[in-house]
């Protein structure tokens, strides 16, 4: 059997950090990790149309402070910041379902702290890309025209110096699922100092669930700018 390592995983400590950053007492870990597994994967399924990058969470005492990174802050924020409020609040209920459903104590009492940042050229994002691609497979466009102009439209990008893509299920309704997939440049999983980033989704389709990956190669961080990251 093949041993599989995740090229985000594979990467914290020198080109990536994490993505939940805080510290506290070892009797409080399980709780907060588990808090913020849940919050981050309510929020990824909540946003889904908001093509989300990423969402890190830093903890303090008496502070929960999300950052949500996307390529539509107009869509997350609303008229007048009506939008970023609601879903503030939104996320304090959910917070305070999770800690009665757990029984945690403490649970709603901090305060949260929502920051939306935008994403600059979305195309050079995994996530976005992929969230892309699974918009319009589930539009039902043919998988080999959104494959190649996908391909296309991401090496496009002067940061860009390959990228991978690999759609997998009942493509187009065929009776029997399969594994399609396109590359264009180089794509080093192995190198460590390589900046790959990496996204998986999934498109709900009346077929089933059509698995997309994407992998995209921004060329090899070296000595002082990995200090910078």
């Amino acid at each position: 059997m093949t041993h599989r390592v995740h090229p985000y995983i594979f990467r914290v400590g020198t080109l990536r950090t994490w993505r939940s950053r805080w510290f506290n007492h070892h009797r409080k870990f399980a709780e907060n990790l588990r808090e913020d597994t849940l919050l981050r994967e309510w929020l990824g399924k909540k946003l889904r149309q908001g093509h989300i990058e990423s969402i890190e969470m830093e903890r303090f005492p008496q502070t929960l402070h999300i950052i949500i990174k996307t390529s539509r802050p107009g869509f997350l924020i609303g008229r007048s910041g009506e939008g970023a409020d609601k879903l503030k609040e939104d996320i304090k209920k959910f917070i305070v379902q999770v800690g009665k459903h757990f029984k945690k104590k403490e649970s709603g009492k901090q305060e949260i702290k929502l920051t939306i940042e935008e994403v600059r050229s979305p195309e050079t994002h995994a996530a976005i890309a992929a969230q892309m691609l699974v918009d319009e497979i589930e539009k039902r466009v043919p998988f080999r025209r959104v494959l190649k102009q996908s391909l296309e439209k991401i090496s496009a990008n002067k940061e860009v110096k390959g990228v991978k893509i690999a759609i997998k299920g009942r493509l187009d309704g065929a009776e029997m699922a399969r594994y399609e997939w396109g590359k264009k440049g180089r794509i080093p999983l192995q190198t460590i100092r390589a900046d790959v980033d990496y996204a998986d989704k999934t498109a709900n389709t009346t077929y089933g669930t059509i698995g997309v990956k994407v992998w995209i190669y921004k060329g090899d961080v070296f000595g002082e700018t990995k200090n910078k990251i």
